[in-house]
């Protein structure tokens, strides 16, 4: 009885490791690019924060926004157990903004990854599109899961910010090249797309056959504020404009706007706690809230609807 009984045990525990396996926690985070005018916000003091929000909610994988080359290799050095993919939209290199992926080097294979200009005239070099102000960009990588064996596309992106036509035609150019790209794998596209949820952009992806918004179709939601917030944590707004789409192949089961602040102490008008409340005595200080970004990071945690099927690729 004791030998039927352990193996059932160790076949439940490997039917548990493997439902576990399918779930993918992804996301989106605009970065902000290393701007030496943002003072008390410059990336010095913010890239530890983001590297340990990260490491706490324990991305699987997850697109980035603005991103310069050292920057995401301060990360890297930061996140040992990630690898990245992309490149520098200035120059297909290593200059100028990246839509970098990050992804758990133990978690998944990565088959493989390119980039291409959002352009109606050149895909393959830089240059800017339609009536885009920047040259702007989609970094794609193919990642196949060490346990299951299961393959999905991750694709990231950074629309423009002035650019009307662009924004709308860089959607439709996209959702061609996934098509082309993915074809019947699943799909995750994240980014900062500049516009929100009401935006003719956003429907155009949302309401296509292959991708929804997460956000729309996730049971659990703790989105208490919208994603662009300014380095202001008193900031209010509705618009979502840092989205995760993913195909329908996907079932969205958590989705999360993370407000994480931190606090800078201004020690020279320090405020004694009352010990009787505070054993110890506790000091309380005046301090600063900050943000790790201009953007809060969206989580995502998805499971494959099938769970017998194998990526192709």
């Amino acid at each position: 009885m004791g030998k039927f009984l352990m193996l059932f045990v160790f076949l439940m525990g490997g039917l548990m490791d493997q439902s576990s396996a399918q779930k993918i926690i992804t996301g989106t985070y605009n970065l902000r690019y290393d701007n030496p005018g943002d003072s008390i916000n410059a990336w010095e003091g913010r890239r530890d924060k983001v590297a340990t929000l990260i490491k706490f909610y324990d991305f699987d994988c997850f697109g980035t926004q603005e991103g310069l080359h050292h920057q995401l290799e301060q990360l890297h050095s930061a996140l040992s157990e990630y690898d990245y993919v992309g490149v520098g939209r200035s120059d297909g290199k290593t200059s100028g903004e990246y839509a970098a992926i990050f992804y758990k080097k133990a978690k998944f294979k990565p088959i493989k990854s390119g980039t291409f200009w959002l352009s109606g005239t050149d895909l393959h070099h830089p240059n800017k599109g339609w009536d885009a102000a920047l040259p702007r960009i989609c970094t794609w990588v193919a990642l196949k899961d060490k346990k299951t064996g299961k393959v999905f596309y991750h694709f990231n992106t950074h629309f423009d910010h002035r650019g009307i036509v662009a924004r709308a035609e860089s959607a439709k150019l996209i959702l061609k090249m996934i098509q082309e790209i993915a074809k019947t794998n699943p799909v995750i596209l994240t980014g900062d797309f500049n516009v929100d949820q009401n935006s003719d952009s956003y429907k155009l992806i949302h309401q296509s056959p292959k991708l929804e918004d997460a956000f729309e179709v996730a049971p659990i939601k703790m989105a208490f504020n919208g994603t662009f917030n300014a380095f202001n944590p008193n900031g209010f707004t509705k618009s979502r404009i840092d989205h995760v789409f993913i195909s329908k192949n996907f079932k969205a089961l958590r989705y999360g706007v993370l407000t994480a602040s931190y606090r800078k102490a201004l020690p020279e008008i320090a405020e004694k706690a009352d010990s009787r409340n505070f054993p110890g005595q506790v000091h309380l200080y005046q301090s600063k809230a900050l943000l790790p970004s201009d953007h809060f990071p969206v989580l995502v945690q998805l499971e494959f609807k099938d769970k017998k099927s194998r990526g192709r690729h």
